[in-house]
């Protein structure tokens, strides 16, 4: 089965790839979940890219220290979602190929290496209205399918 595809390909574009790996992070009731702002003001499932020699566990426990200041355990992969985006600070065309992964728990160890995000805890249907991409609405999505 092909993957989710989310955003406009142009044609005669050329495109960058950028992998990336987030979470779904519930409150301990499941009726929440964080979401980090950026600073243009888009909201976004917790993660970010790869690195080079990263796999995705390490990338997602790098980016939730960076993003969040947390530990956690990271429980169900739950899909790729591939997205398509134009990033007009970069002036880049982007193929985004994201990997979500369900958290199972957290514990908040520090605080976040990144200051300049802005976090902040949605009920689960709104969050998914706010988030800027297309697969990390599917991912929440598909997170409340598995409970």
């Amino acid at each position: 089965m092909a993957n989710p595809t989310f955003g406009q390909k142009v044609d005669g574009a050329d495109y960058q790839n950028r992998y990336g790996v987030y979470a779904i992070i519930p409150n301990p009731e499941k009726t929440e979940i964080i979401l980090v702002q950026a600073p243009n003001g888009a909201w976004f499932l917790p993660g970010g890219e790869i690195e080079a020699g990263e796999n995705h566990e390490q990338a997602l426990t790098r980016e939730l220290i960076e993003e969040l200041g947390f530990t956690a355990t990271i429980g169900d992969y739950l899909g790729q979602a591939d997205e398509y985006f134009y990033s007009r600070h970069r002036d880049t065309h982007y193929y985004h190929p994201a990997h979500l992964y369900a958290v199972t728990s957290f514990s908040e160890v520090q605080q976040p290496l990144e200051d300049f995000n802005h976090l902040a805890w949605f009920p689960i249907g709104e969050a998914i209205t706010h988030l800027k991409r297309g697969s990390h609405q599917w991912g929440i999505q598909e997170w409340q399918k598995r409970q």
